[in-house]
């Protein structure tokens, strides 16, 4: 049985699939599995994956109807065999040491997940490091929860808040079968799958090492219009509400509005997202709408959040003080420039 399998979830990849696919079979430790999803991805990248699979057999593939990414990844965690799992956008890449030094950190500190800094990779050609979070070494169960999970519920809008992405961490396959953890949703999956991992967790380590290379995509879905974005929202933070209830978690006083408030700025881009062809009046409209209607009308009642960077700020205080019209003006302006 291979020690670490990673699950590529594929979906319109064919550009930059080889050179994902190509780093994780290029690991200086080679004792693992790469499993190729093709989520009904409608140019090559299904054949492409293919071709990986009669090339090399430590790579399997399935391919399956277009479901989005979650349900792409549930299939590959239905059918691993690693001890551990990494879960690999099919535009980044790994360095060839992730699996050595990520696999060595969790045997080490006898850890359920190890999570890494990363280079943000820029259209234009520039990167940028993200460092990890923790300083490294090993954080038991209560400094898991402190220093972890009760920011990433309640401290949603401030400028430095934790985003919940899985790609960057090594997570134990057993932890995630043994507790019946999965993904769900087209958006803000991977928080929820983090939030539930980390809960379920006894001991996390931190490695500084800039191990995994994100490719900030201007096509990501992250950044395109979503036209059930509202429905979605609302759907993680009714599981949201019950994590919290499940694993009776204290000391988050104010998350629910926190994380209303950061749903709220999410829409309001959303609204104005490219690809969302309907007039501005009618943007406005919709916007005014939002803001009108539970919950998020009494998280606007319970005042703004603080900590907030400029940016968001700005668009805070547009919210809570009904200026819809010159809401409007400032993301007209910020389409222009893009």
């Amino acid at each position: 049985m291979p020690t670490v399998s990673i699950i590529v979830p594929v979906y319109k990849a064919e550009n930059l699939l080889r050179t994902c696919v190509d780093s994780a079979l290029s690991q200086s430790s080679g004792d693992l599995e790469v499993i190729l999803i093709d989520d009904g991805s409608p140019d090559r990248s299904g054949e492409i994956c293919d071709e990986y699979a009669a090339m090399d057999p430590r790579v399997r593939v399935i391919h399956q109807k277009n479901g989005g990414v979650s349900a792409a990844r549930n299939a590959g965690i239905g059918i691993a065999q690693g001890r551990y799992i990494l879960f690999l956008d099919s535009d980044d890449y790994i360095d060839s040491d992730f699996c050595k030094k990520m696999v060595g950190a969790l045997r080490a500190y006898d850890a359920d997940i190890a999570g890494c800094s990363n280079w943000d990779h820029y259209p234009d050609g520039g990167k940028v490091q993200i460092d990890y979070f923790l300083p490294a070494g090993a954080y038991e169960k209560d400094e898991i929860m402190d220093k972890v999970v009760r920011p990433m519920l309640r401290d949603r809008t401030s400028e430095k808040a934790l985003n919940g992405f899985v790609w960057r961490y090594l997570f134990s396959r057993s932890v995630i079968v043994e507790n019946g953890i999965s993904f769900s949703g087209a958006y803000l999956e991977d928080e929820m799958f983090l939030l539930e991992y980390l809960c379920c967790s006894r001991k996390l380590v931190s490695v500084r090492e800039p191990l995994y290379h994100y490719f900030q995509n201007p096509a990501s879905v992250t950044k395109r219009y979503l036209k059930s974005y509202e429905e979605t929202f609302l759907r993680f933070f009714d599981s949201k509400r019950a994590l919290v209830q499940r694993f009776d978690i204290q000391g988050i006083d104010g998350w629910e509005n926190s994380t209303l408030w950061a749903g709220l700025l999410i829409a309001v881009g959303n609204e104005y997202a490219p690809g969302n062809d309907i007039s501005s009046l009618q943007k406005r409209r919709n916007i005014i709408a939002l803001c009108k209607k539970e919950p998020f009308r009494s998280a606007i009642a319970s005042g703004k959040p603080q900590g907030a960077g400029r940016r968001k700020k700005m668009v805070i205080d547009l919210i809570a003080a009904k200026q819809y019209t010159l809401l409007t003006l400032l993301y007209a302006i910020k389409n222009r420039s893009r």
